[in-house]
């Protein structure tokens, strides 16, 4: 284990541009702030406490981490209005494409890294009261009179984008599926919220310790993680016949990486993160890594599950987003005829 490890932060340091002597001749101690989505609390301060320890023997620096979280799109508004962030782990690229509209991020971010800058997946699943009193077993059983939904707002975090798009996607999958049918069968699930939070964590308290509502609507690692913290006796996770390939994203924030000297610092976190080990790390947090290795060592707790991806579906986030999300747009359009 030892020797892999030096072998991921040889590359690791390798990537970030850096010798031996260049290293050892930085400040001794730095802060780093990563601006992240809600639902990643957890992950990233194990991933953290990781990193800065490996850095630190490797580079003599010692690194005190800040987190911030929240809906992803606020949190990518809160960078534009001046949060000074290094890195941005966040739900969704259209969010990180906000940044780069106001000259913090350098266009061709994703590009930077594997995969699109997207290091783990995740998708969208059902968590249900223990037994499923509701019968509630894919995106349809969702428009049922009586059915209350618990899932967040899609004007502020980046779950519920996802959410709200893999029951479109499913809806114009079906046989004779069109947008006029999906946004019927989208309407009705909207209908049928009882509760719209701003963000992830937010509704999982609202449906796991609030007790209100039927089906939670939800990332996979939130479902896994909840019914392991609280109890299988309280919940079961319902997967779709269908759900969307969810891609969060990574970026450098070149603005302040690069005035606060962390650049090279920032290179190697997210690198760190592709690593056999944050990969480890990821999937024991309940994502999906990308490493197949890995994937395969984690293959239990992850179901086979048919999916889409927003590029194949709706052409891209900034299409999905001007169509729906916008202001007026489809989003709006539900949310606002709701009786």
């Amino acid at each position: 284990m030892k020797l892999k490890f030096k072998t991921v932060l040889t590359h690791v340091l390798l990537v970030a541009g850096l010798t031996g002597t260049a290293v050892t001749t930085q400040a001794a101690e730095r802060e780093f702030l990563n601006v992240s989505y809600d639902a990643t609390r957890e992950f990233y301060t194990e991933f953290n406490q990781s990193f800065g320890d490996y850095w630190h023997k490797r580079t003599g620096q010692k690194i005190h981490f800040k987190q911030s979280h929240g809906g992803s799109g606020k949190q990518a508004r809160s960078v534009v209005d001046g949060l000074k962030a290094d890195v941005v782990t966040l739900a969704l690229a259209n969010d990180i494409e906000e940044i780069v509209k106001s000259g913090q991020i350098k266009s061709g971010w994703q590009k930077e890294f594997p995969h699109n800058s997207a290091p783990y997946t995740s998708t969208i699943v059902f968590m249900v009261r223990k037994g499923n009193p509701k019968h509630i077993k894919d995106w349809t059983d969702l428009t049922k009179p009586g059915v209350q939904i618990i899932t967040p707002n899609p004007k502020t975090g980046g779950l519920p984008r996802w959410v709200y798009l893999s029951a479109w996607g499913y809806a114009l999958k079906q046989p004779g599926g069109n947008e006029a049918k999906a946004k019927e069968m989208v309407s009705k699930l909207y209908h049928n919220v009882k509760v719209m939070d701003s963000a992830a964590r937010a509704s999982m308290t609202t449906f796991a310790e609030r007790n209100i509502g039927d089906v939670l609507l939800t990332w996979e690692n939130e479902a896994l993680v909840t019914q392991k913290t609280l109890g299988k006796n309280k919940f079961d996770i319902v997967y779709p016949s269908m759900s969307i390939l969810t891609e969060p994203s990574v970026a450098i924030v070149d603005k302040t990486a690069e005035k606060n000297g962390n650049k090279w610092l920032a290179q190697g976190y997210i690198n760190y993160l592709y690593s056999p080990l944050g990969q480890d790390m990821a999937a024991k947090h309940y994502y999906r890594p990308r490493n197949p290795q890995v994937l395969a060592k984690y293959k239990a707790q992850f179901p086979t599950l048919k999916t889409f991806t927003i590029d194949e579906v709706f052409g891209g986030w900034a299409k999905a987003q001007q169509t729906h999300f916008a202001n007026g747009g489809m989003f709006d359009q539900i949310y606002n005829n709701k009786r």
